[in-house]
């Protein structure tokens, strides 16, 4: 058992205290105006009642200052015993410590230094803090305490409640960018037989009602698919998805991302659309195209230009792909260059798809700042992307890539079942030789392809990622509200 601090004893002492003349923890308490609201409010309004946790306390003899906060705003109440009455301004002071929640009634002023204030006629208790917040001027810094105590790091920081609000009002964009294009929210399954829609390692879980083994979602994409098959030409969710694979400063496991597809549109119309959407949701939200990452500061405006893999390889390795276009050629050729890729998998493992992928991540992606689109991915890399009619072995695809973090993927989706299947059995066949990224078999998104396609296009975009670019957060966790961490050893 934890050994309770001195302040933590003596707030416990109070709550018994309160309880002998009013409920500690009531259920109900009516609010007229929310904090910001009321700060905004002329003087003289009356009968203005607020709610919120005290984050400063200043008790004095017949006259007291205290500051209640909440995510959109902080409002100062002062209490005087003439308003209140002796007993229960009594109470107040014996009672009441920072961090707890009251709620005051009152008229809205303005203090001599220009502050907006509600006078308060009547304080109601509303719930006891039994953990002292931490000291007024440091608030909470230590990053890892921050992840794990969240509510304490929200309460303390202005630059995480900032965060949030701008988390909260991207997606409220997103949605209402979409929306109103005619675009149909829907849901797909979490837990699923295949762990099909990306090239990643799953997350494994087992059913007990079905005793089946079931993946948690890697990504929504051929459900979303499915929709489209149902006729549905205007189709995104935003999913909460799972991928068991490294964690550093841009990755996660389980992540929120969305994912769109639009029916007789190519990778160029999403491309267009996406430059468009993100342009408009960022002017939105910040009124300007230029976000500041560290001592960087980034034009989001304009046409985002596109570059290949091979242009990006050859100018920061110098190694054509289209020279070493086979496993073998490349990889001897990466170990000539002793170049040293991150991979989970080792590297003699992965297809020549993946081991592109990794060679431009290693060598290309930490040198682009400015918005790019990435384009011409090998086909082993997309086994679900639309191979280009010219040139077979590459995909119609692109990933929006700023700031060394690729944000958006997209491409014209392959709609073609018998060719599918082809790629799909390729998959698999890696994946059985090793290659734990590759995707497994999935017949049943084949048997419902079978039943006809549009030309699609699709994209997903992560929204942890382009939340950590926009606030110019340094880890990914900074941005998530609630991250999975190790248990600690605190009972």
């Amino acid at each position: 058992m934890r050994e309770l601090t001195e302040q933590e004893i003596v707030r416990r002492e109070k709550v018994e205290k309160i309880r002998e003349t009013r409920n500690p923890y009531p259920e109900r308490y009516e609010v007229t105006h929310s904090l910001e609201e009321a700060a905004q409010l002329p003087d003289e309004t009356k009968d203005v009642s607020v709610a919120g946790r005290i984050v400063f306390l200043r008790k004095m003899g017949k006259m007291s200052f205290l500051r209640l906060r909440d995510i959109d705003g902080d409002l100062q109440i002062s209490v005087k015993i003439d308003l209140i009455g002796e007993e229960e301004y009594a109470f107040f002071k014996s009672n009441i410590d920072v961090g707890d929640f009251i709620g005051a009634t009152g008229e809205i002023f303005t203090t001599q230094t220009g502050e907006k204030t509600l006078r308060a006629n009547q304080i109601t208790f509303l719930g006891k803090a039994l953990r002292p917040l931490p000291e007024k001027f440091h608030g909470l810094q230590d990053p890892e305490l921050c992840y794990r105590n969240r509510y304490v790091d929200m309460i303390m920081n202005e630059d995480t409640r900032r965060r949030f609000k701008i988390r909260m009002k991207f997606i409220k964009e997103l949605r209402a960018y979409l929306d109103q294009l005619g675009y149909y929210e829907i849901e797909t399954p979490i837990l699923n037989s295949k762990a099909s829609g990306a090239v990643a390692r799953p997350f494994v879980a087992h059913h007990n009602a079905l005793d089946l083994d079931v993946y948690l979602r890697i990504a929504p994409e051929t459900y979303m698919k499915r929709a489209v098959i149902a006729g549905m030409p205007k189709v995104y969710e935003i999913a909460r998805c799972f991928r068991n694979e490294g964690i550093d400063a841009t990755h996660l496991q389980d992540f929120t991302m969305i994912e769109c597809y639009q029916a007789y549109f190519n990778y160029k119309d999403n491309m267009k659309l996406i430059q468009d959407m993100l342009q408009t949701i960022i002017q939105n939200i910040f009124g300007t195209l230029t976000i500041t990452v560290g001592d960087k500061e980034i034009d989001m405006s304009g046409n985002w230009k596109a570059v290949s893999f091979r242009e990006l390889i050859l100018k920061y390795a110098n190694i054509d792909i289209e020279v070493e276009n086979t496993k073998e050629k490349l990889l001897d050729k990466i170990k000539q260059e002793h170049i040293e890729l991150d991979s989970d998998t080792p590297i003699d493992k992965l297809g020549y798809g993946n081991l592109v992928d990794y060679l431009y991540k290693k060598v290309a992606r930490p040198h682009i700042v400015e918005p790019i689109y990435l384009t011409e991915h090998p086909i082993s890399l997309s086994p679900l992307a639309r191979a280009n009619d010219e040139r077979p072995e590459i995909t119609d695809r692109f990933q929006l890539v700023v700031n060394g973090a690729e944000i958006v993927n997209g491409f014209s989706e392959l709609v073609d079942p018998q060719e599918q299947e082809r790629r799909l059995l390729e998959q698999a066949q890696l994946k059985a030789e090793g290659d734990e990224e590759a995707m497994e078999m999935d017949y049943d998104y084949v048997h419902a392809m079978e039943y006809g396609m549009p030309p699609i296009s699709g994209w997903g975009m992560g929204i942890d990622r382009v939340i950590q670019l926009l606030t110019g957060s340094e880890n990914i966790k900074d941005v998530v509200m609630f991250p999975l961490m190790r248990p600690n050893d605190e009972k």
